[in-house]
């Protein structure tokens, strides 16, 4: 079996993969101007788990004061 050569497609996963986990919020822009392109699972995916749990903190807090104060 001769080695196989990595399609364009795979690169920039590769590519994408060790950013993300080199630098999990350094994407968090990334990650945010997507959705403007793209869906909410674009967006879940560019944050990383960790952007994705601060965009739902972020969400809730602001649901709740929305609450309080209006």
């Amino acid at each position: 079996m001769g080695s196989r050569q990595e399609k364009p497609e795979e690169k920039r996963e590769r590519i994408r993969r060790e950013e993300l986990k080199n630098n999990p919020f350094g994407t968090l822009n990334d990650g945010v101007n997507r959705v403007g392109n793209g869906n909410l699972p674009d967006l879940a995916g560019g944050l990383g788990w960790k952007g994705t749990g601060i965009l739902i903190v972020v969400l809730i807090l602001g649901y709740v004061l929305y609450r309080l104060l209006f």
